[in-house]
């Protein structure tokens, strides 16, 4: 942005209008974003780890800039105010914020913990709206008395994926649910990912896609389905596919797939 621009006006109670010229900075995508909970009066606050990031690595300070999102829209902002655990923005201006064109719930049987965290931070990268956490009968022992404690640090590492990806706001993760609970889930489409013996994913997918359609995508642990499992989804309208020939790590599945789903909607 050049040194001559000024804010427009009218955006926001309190957007900055300074005079001076504002400090340059790198292209958009190199810029870093931040969530916040709110902007009140063209001012926004960040607290705790974020804050802390800003003010003890980044070394951040008055005057420096970057963007911020309350979930609805995305910002160009500038502290006002950097110390310890605080750090205070006022909004420059709007910037844009393009998301895929398709809300997406991954059903995703639970896993090693370190596996699902990393498919919990590669799919919201993906775009991925929400994650639903599934017990399944050939999940591990324990691991759904585990998960319910996981909560909040699931939630922390979709956060910080949304935030380097540069989401508007980050996936909802669900309460850990029963596999036959997770059937009724409620979507224009719904795709039980399975093994070699499926139709491919690509080819089941709709030729008519609209940005307002809901996809729901179920992936198994790493056992796999069972005969039973597969019987319920296909009798509660859940369509199979696979990813082709060849075997895959059950993280490595739900991320692939997803990732077609995603970029078949935006073609």
């Amino acid at each position: 942005m050049g040194s001559g621009f000024q804010p427009a006006a009218g955006l926001l109670p309190g957007v900055l209008r300074s005079a001076a010229p504002p400090r340059r900075y790198n292209s958009p995508l190199a810029r870093r974003r931040f969530l916040v909970d709110g902007i009140r009066n063209g001012a926004a606050e960040l607290r705790g780890d974020d804050a802390r990031h800003l003010t003890r690595v980044l070394r951040s300070e008055s005057g420096q800039r970057y963007e911020i999102s309350d979930g609805r829209q995305a910002y160009l902002a500038e502290i006002v105010e950097a110390r310890g655990e605080r750090v205070v923005f006022r909004v420059v201006e709007p910037v844009d914020s393009p998301a895929i064109p398709v809300r997406i719930t991954l059903c995703a049987a639970l896993i090693k913990f370190d596996r699902f965290e990393w498919m919990i931070e590669k799919v919201t990268e993906l775009g991925v709206d929400r994650i639903q956490p599934v017990e399944s009968s050939r999940v591990e022992k324990g691991l759904l008395e585990a998960s319910r404690k996981r909560s909040s640090r699931w939630e922390r590492i979709a956060r910080e994926s949304s935030q380097q990806s540069r989401r508007l706001r980050a996936p909802q993760i669900l309460p850990t649910a029963g596999f036959s609970r997770v059937l009724a889930q409620e979507s224009e489409y719904r795709y039980f990912l399975e093994e070699t013996v499926a139709p491919p994913l690509l080819g089941v997918l709709p030729a008519a896609r609209l940005s307002s359609d809901c996809v729901a995508l179920m992936a198994g642990p790493e056992g796999g389905w069972t005969d039973s499992e597969r019987e319920a989804a296909a009798a509660a309208g859940w369509r199979s596919a696979s990813l082709g020939p060849l075997v895959l790590r059950a993280e490595t599945a739900a991320v692939a797939a997803l990732a077609a789903i995603a970029n078949a909607w935006m073609l």
